[in-house]
């Protein structure tokens, strides 16, 4: 993230002695991405942070691939996964390459019984119903309904609601998410005439810092697997920390939608970039204004990108028969657009209230076992007159 955030105590020289009032020293981390090279910060701790006292199992969590080759267009019921009480459980992954992973939660307790790292793939959760807190050794940021939750990789989380129905679409991505790089200028700032800015971003707060031996469950995803993990000391035991790679929020309802006088293209909608695939944000905003506009999308190929789109709330002006946790998946290769009348209905409409997450991948994308279970069956022929 590329702005500069601090929470807590820590020495004015980096690599520097650290202690308490006691005269008990801290212990220096460096959590930084692409080597040395992406973001970082530097935390200090209590204790050691590298106290392995048993490694108790692994598990197998790679997705059952159903269809490794396709082209043919989807529609996933997504509030057909069924509700299930433990977070890592509920995750469902649906669609998958090699870059990243998409999928679907519907957890209903908070983790109570261990912490959770993915030291692979950085993750970006937005929360469509719920309400709570992501609590992380780096401090905590509470979330509700239309929140993007960012949280890099080797990140010790726990996510604690305060509700018990959840739904929540998510992307593993092995690449760190940015905001756009032509919404900023050379330093990082977001310039004026991007849709959000600084102000808008949901920061760490509230460190909690734990100074506990025992053993402390952490579940570490890495390569596929599920690694049970035991440590001598409670994760969350950083006293303060400085720089910029740490878990935020952003919320959709702040998005600020550019339009015009005829139809804006996708990228006006753009929130997240990596650099395998994008993340749009479509929001409630104004149609376009042309005396003769068409506010329906036009048709447009799929050459480079498979299309991802999650429907969060409202109208879904382009679409026939799409309801709430509803995702399209429209492949790389087959022309898309409106749907039959859409284009017609369009027109001299002057708003909308629809609320949708996109996700524009630049590989094809494998459709799970999971996905196949929620899958209405006909989506690909929607378009015949």
């Amino acid at each position: 993230m590329p702005i500069y955030h601090k929470l807590g105590s820590f020495p004015q020289k980096r690599h520097t002695v650290f202690q308490s009032k006691q005269g008990k020293h801290y212990y220096e981390q460096l959590f930084g991405t692409e080597g040395f090279n992406g973001f970082s910060s530097l935390l200090y701790h209590t204790h050691r942070p590298t106290q392995v006292k048993e490694i108790l199992k692994s598990v197998d969590v790679r997705p059952k691939i159903a269809i490794d080759k396709n082209i043919k267009s989807l529609l996933l019921k997504g509030f057909e996964i069924k509700p299930t009480s433990d977070f890592l459980d509920s995750r469902k992954t649906v669609l998958v390459n090699s870059d990243c992973s998409i999928g679907l939660a519907a957890p209903q307790q908070s983790m109570k019984t261990y912490f959770y790292k993915n030291a692979d793939a950085d993750e970006m959760l937005f929360i469509h119903k719920g309400k709570g807190t992501l609590r992380t050794f780096m401090g905590n940021i509470p979330f509700e309904y239309g929140d993007y939750l960012i949280i890099p990789r080797g990140m010790i989380c726990q996510m604690e609601f305060e509700t018990n129905d959840n739904r929540i679409f998510y992307v593993e991505s092995y690449s760190p998410f940015y905001t756009p790089q032509r919404y900023k200028n050379s330093s990082g700032q977001l310039l004026e005439h991007s849709p959000f800015c600084e102000r808008d971003l949901k920061l760490p707060s509230v460190l909690e810092t734990h100074d506990e031996k025992g053993d402390f469950l952490i579940k570490i995803k890495k390569e596929g697997m599920l690694h049970d993990v035991l440590y001598a000391t409670h994760p969350f035991d950083v006293v303060g920390w400085d720089g910029y790679n740490f878990p935020w929020g952003f919320s959709i309802h702040n998005f600020e939608p550019i339009t015009g006088r005829v139809h804006q293209p996708p990228p006006v909608h753009q929130t997240f970039e990596t650099s395998t695939f994008v993340v749009c944000s479509f929001c409630p905003r104004l149609y376009d204004y042309h005396p003769k506009a068409i506010p329906a999308p036009y048709n447009h190929s799929n050459i480079d990108s498979d299309e991802v789109l999650y429907y969060v709330a409202g109208d879904f002006m382009s679409r026939n028969n799409i309801e709430q946790g509803h995702i399209t998946l429209h492949p790389k290769g087959i022309p898309h657009g409106p749907a039959p009348g859409a284009m017609e209905r369009s027109i001299g409409q002057k708003d909308t209230l629809e609320l949708a997450v996109m996700v524009d991948t630049f590989k094809p994308l494998m459709v799970t076992e999971d996905a196949m279970k929620i899958d209405d069956g006909k989506y690909y022929k929607s378009w015949v007159e």
